[in-house]
């Protein structure tokens, strides 16, 4: 028994010891603050690391976050300036700056937050009409901090984004936002139809135009070049004429041989013969040697030859043949 007693003699002391020491000292974590009471009144703010307090007489109140805290606020209905009910929900990101005025100043500022949040956002969405909400919310964004962190300053908060997360107006209001999505979308694509097939008509007739240009002077060099070769072959055959210097018998012959080229054709029903066919009969008869000179003496006083007889040959089926003294032929197309 008196062991026992003089083991509890001596462990009731370190107990008191441990208690007191538990009591006293305090580990603050990084990014972290808490508010020291002494008997119910403000004394300091912990900072990060060890601390000494002391026990019985001061009081240490929960930790306080002073990172940048993310809160997100359910869907809020909000009557637009066009008297339509759209649902907007919000995110707040703010940070404590005063660990002191956010335990004092208010008692619970996440909850203040969100109310403030959700009448200043009625308040803005209240003087815009749906399009405008729909497309301002850069512009509705920045009013809401504004108004936030002036409000939120005396609680040792800073606002510092505030963002719609999402903006969903009736279903009827969406049906009728899809169909006109899908109309302007129509619109659009046949617009672009139309510009694509006008591009194309338009390409088409540059296409064809030069087209026709490259044939046209394909055609007109052509010509040229024809025509310099028949000057050239004209320029030839006329040089040879002359350098061969025909007499009146060729030139005789030659325009006989014309003369059946000449009655062919269907077309062809009449053609005159012209004045000079006895002159050109007579010159071939010359040439070989049918008809004697009008004194009945052959050149270089020698016998006339008799008259050769020429094989008859089948001439080609030509019309009738009226003489005339016409200088050319005149062909009747039979009208």
């Amino acid at each position: 028994m008196e062991g026992l007693a003089g083991l509890l003699v001596v462990a009731v002391p370190i107990v008191i010891v441990l208690i007191v020491l538990a009591r006293s000292v305090r580990i603050i974590p990084q990014a972290r603050a808490a508010v020291v009471e002494r008997l119910g009144r403000y004394s300091r703010t912990l900072t990060p690391g060890l601390t000494v307090v002391m026990p019985f007489v001061d009081k240490v109140r929960p930790l306080i976050d002073l990172r940048e805290q993310v809160v997100s606020f359910p869907p809020q209905p909000v009557i637009t300036e066009d008297n339509l009910v759209v649902g907007i929900d919000t995110v707040i990101y703010f940070q404590v700056t005063d660990p002191r005025a956010a335990t004092y100043e208010i008692a619970n500022f996440i909850q203040a937050i969100e109310q403030l949040t959700v009448t200043t956002l009625r308040n803005v969405i209240g003087g815009l009409n749906l399009e405008q909400t729909l497309t301002s919310r850069d512009e509705i964004n920045s009013k809401l901090r504004l108004v936030l962190d002036e409000a939120t300053g005396k609680w040792g908060i800073r606002v510092n984004r505030v963002e719609l997360k999402a903006i969903d107006p009736p279903q009827s209001i969406q049906a009728s936002m899809e169909k006109q999505m899908r109309a302007e979308r129509d619109r659009r694509a046949a617009i672009l139809t139309a510009e694509g097939v006008k591009q194309s008509q338009i390409l088409t007739a540059e296409g064809e135009k030069q087209a026709a240009i490259l044939r046209a002077e394909g055609s007109r060099t052509s010509r040229m070049l024809e025509a310099e070769g028949q000057a050239k072959a004209i320029e030839t055959v006329f040089g040879a004429i002359h350098a061969g210097n025909p007499d009146q018998k060729l030139l005789s012959y030659q325009y006989l041989q014309m003369l059946p080229q000449i009655a062919q054709g269907s077309a062809n029903k009449l053609w005159i013969v012209p004045a000079e066919l006895g002159k050109a009969l007579e010159g071939i008869g010359n040439m070989l040697g049918g008809t004697p000179k009008p004194n009945g003496d052959a050149p270089n006083g020698d016998a006339p030859h008799p008259a050769v007889p020429v094989a008859a040959t089948p001439a080609p089926p030509t019309p009738a043949v009226q003489p005339a003294v016409a200088p050319a032929v005149q062909r009747d197309a039979g009208e």
